[in-house]
């Protein structure tokens, strides 16, 4: 039996070395099964591909895909699934904080076969920047409240999976990926490895807050329809609202004959209402974008350099 590993990466030259070394060493205890090392050079403007490409000389095992430019790390990872060959394939980070210690432990759980695929979780966030833990927070318990895919505090996307299930990866072959959502929404049995966090070996993360919430507002959008509701409970709400108000005016004017009165209180009405009439057209301006970029069925990826044969190009 064949397990291919899918590392993307995008600038790792400093944290490769002790990567392919930690692999080679589990790899040695893991006899009785043969691996695809396929990794995915997302548009390193570094070292890194130079040093795929020794590694894929005096090593069969080592595939490499490399990117026309960076394409991000979900397009990474789609290319990975889309020519991962194995019999079990495992997606990791390049920067060791994904150990591939753990590959043995959640090939036996596999084995088992109760579990189509061992996902890990973070118990611990240390290392990280207060900030980001808890946004980070934040956003597991939103997506469990308004979508219906399974997602938990601290996922990875660190996992092994059965062929079965990469291959229903595969088949959804949306633009706007997330694929801890496409993860939870494809079902299949999933037990979640929990381990203590391990800060990257070298180099800094790729990921900036912004990027972060840009990529959160993504999983939002594509796995729940729940701000579009919000957006018309609030067109809802300001619609009743503003006859009670009508009727508040009319009985004051005829009452009090005030009709002018309170002009700036009006003023700030207006602004609240203009500014929520905005919120909700940006809501479904999200929605028209991602519209607009699944229409157009433009490639997920382009590889320019690959040591791989039957290279599967999407």
């Amino acid at each position: 039996m064949k397990i291919s590993l899918i590392i993307p990466c995008y600038n790792e030259e400093e944290s490769l070395p002790a990567l392919y070394t930690a692999i080679q060493d589990v790899a040695k205890t893991m006899k009785k099964y043969e691996f695809e090392l396929l990794f995915i050079d997302d548009g390193s403007k570094d070292n890194t591909l130079k040093m795929l490409k020794e590694y894929a000389e005096s090593d069969k095992r080592v595939k490499y895909l490399s990117f026309s430019r960076n394409f991000g790390k979900e397009s990474a990872m789609y290319a990975g699934f889309c020519n991962a060959t194995g019999d079990f394939v495992a997606v990791m980070d390049a920067d060791m904080q994904d150990p591939p210690s753990l590959l043995p432990q959640m090939m036996e759980i596999i084995e088992g076969g109760e579990y189509d695929s061992v996902a890990t979780r973070r118990v611990t966030r240390q290392g990280e920047p207060k900030i980001r833990s808890f946004f980070a927070r934040g956003f597991y318990k939103l997506m469990g409240k308004i979508s219906d895919v399974d997602i938990v505090d601290g996922a990875r996307d660190f996992r092994l999976m059965t062929r079965a299930m990469v291959d229903a990866i595969v088949s959804m072959n949306e633009v706007n990926r997330f694929s801890k959502g496409i993860f939870g929404w494809i079902g299949f049995r999933t037990y979640w490895l929990p381990y203590e966090n391990v800060e990257r070996v070298a180099g800094e993360s790729k990921w900036s807050f912004w990027k972060l919430l840009k990529y959160s507002m993504d999983g939002i959008i594509g796995f729940s329809d729940t701000p579009l509701k919000i957006a018309s409970w609030s067109g809802i709400f300001f619609t009743f609202l503003s006859v009670i108000a009508m009727l508040v005016v009319f009985i004051k004017a005829l009452a009090f004959g005030d009709p002018v009165a309170g002009w700036p209180s009006t003023i700030c009405i207006i602004l609240l209402v203009a500014g929520v009439q905005l919120f909700c057209l940006g809501i479904m301006g999200q929605y028209i974008s991602k519209i607009f970029r699944e229409s157009k069925r433009r490639p997920q990826y382009i590889i320019k350099d690959t040591n791989k044969k039957d290279v599967v190009r999407k």
